[in-house]
């Protein structure tokens, strides 16, 4: 049997993993993967995925793939890897892909989703995917600010540590473009509000960091000005804090024209 190249597209609840990459003695998402792809494919299988997701962050749709002799369909693969996987992970869909095809390299952008809740008493049940910020709040400050964000900016002020080696020479360093931004209210739920953005890419901490700076944009402890500022001075200490992990969904990575 020849090699295929077998690409998934996955959803998670990450509350109980340590992200997605692999790591020794801690639960992942990608080490749960490759035990259970292992057991189907009768040997050692490494799962490459579109991205890392931080501990506690979440997926609707992130694509990996992996390489493997086997003569499993792909109906197989789903079925199977269902079958076996946690309940907090699922496989969406199964397909055969082009032996150049990777996950990573080959995605030209990722929509990203962060959601949050400014009542005073949160549900229990929302506990681990609304981020609570019992604050008073100003939409309209926070879609003001999200257009300095819109095109391509350098984006070291919202950057966290180890995100990319800035000693090696890089034509993009810090520069992401931003396609489309913005803050929208549930129109059945009081209080509950969804942060989007849809970019090329997105640098280490960057949405929550973002999100973090906003958010104070929106309580009134930063200025539209201000926040123009702390973009151009590509600082981040000048920047807001890191909003936390369990309200970042993962929505879709695109490989292919990105929907403006």
């Amino acid at each position: 049997m020849s090699q295929r190249n077998i690409r998934l597209l996955t959803a998670f609840d990450g509350s109980s993993y340590n992200g997605w990459q692999r790591q020794k003695d801690v639960p992942t998402i990608q080490r749960t993967l490759e035990k259970c792809l292992a057991i189907m494919v009768d040997s050692k299988v490494t799962l490459h995925g579109a991205g890392r997701t931080d501990a506690g962050v979440h997926a609707l749709g992130m694509t990996a793939n992996f390489q493997a002799a086997s003569a499993i369909p792909c109906s197989g693969f789903l079925h199977g890897l269902n079958s076996m996987l946690p309940p907090d992970i699922r496989i969406l869909d199964v397909s055969e892909a082009a032996m150049n095809f990777h996950s990573r390299y080959n995605a030209t952008g990722k929509a990203y989703r962060y959601d949050i809740f400014t009542g005073k008493i949160q549900l229990p049940t929302e506990r681990l995917y609304f981020t609570h910020f019992p604050h008073c709040f100003y939409m309209n400050r926070i879609n003001q600010s999200l257009q300095h964000i819109l095109g391509t900016h350098d984006f070291t002020s919202f950057e966290g540590s180890g995100s990319r080696d800035v000693k090696k020479n890089s034509k993009r360093g810090a520069e992401r473009t931003l396609f489309h931004v913005s803050l929208t209210p549930h129109p059945e739920k009081p209080d509950h509000w969804s942060f989007s953005f849809v970019g090329d890419g997105f640098l280490r901490h960057m949405v929550r960091n973002l999100v973090g700076t906003l958010i104070e944009v929106g309580t009134g402890k930063i200025s539209d000005d201000e926040f123009q500022g702390i973009l151009r001075s590509r600082d981040r200490q000048a920047a807001g804090p890191t909003a936390p992990a369990h309200g970042l969904f993962l929505v879709k990575v695109y490989y292919g024209p990105i929907p403006v």
